[in-house]
């Protein structure tokens, strides 16, 4: 399945444990259904990746595309944040006010190490077959 126009897309390390539990987040709030979700080892995730200027074979950055813009790290999280309302908007809105030069290291420390400090898995994550059609590949 390739993107659908107008809805947003987050790319995502489909091994990663971290960001799996992100993923779970997207889908336990996004009730609207406005995400769309990549795993960076599918050709979708890594044409996005690689459209945006981060390597798929290496990828220290969360990616979100929204109508052709990629948005990274911090402001990625902050833009997600925003869209799924209510109490996650204002939690967003408070992560915006810290300074990028403190919040995107930051970020981008445990992204290099996320596989140490949460996990991985053996192969990609699979979606349960009621939310595939939030999946692309």
């Amino acid at each position: 399945m390739s993107p659908e126009p107008g809805h947003p897309v987050i790319v995502f390390d489909g091994v990663c444990l971290l960001c799996s539990r992100w993923v779970d987040f997207i889908l336990r709030h996004d009730h609207a259904g406005r995400f769309r979700l990549a795993a960076m080892q599918g050709q979708q995730g890594r044409t996005l990746l690689m459209a945006h200027g981060l390597s798929p074979d290496d990828p220290v950055s969360f990616l979100l595309v929204e109508q052709g813009h990629g948005y990274r790290d911090t402001d990625a999280i902050v833009r997600v944040l925003g869209q799924l309302g209510g109490s996650w908007r204002a939690a967003g809105a408070m992560l915006q006010v810290v300074p990028h030069r403190l919040r995107d290291p930051a970020y981008r420390w445990i992204a290099r190490h996320r596989y140490r400090l949460f996990g991985r898995r053996a192969q990609c994550r699979l979606p349960e077959p009621e939310q595939a059609w939030r999946f692309i590949d």
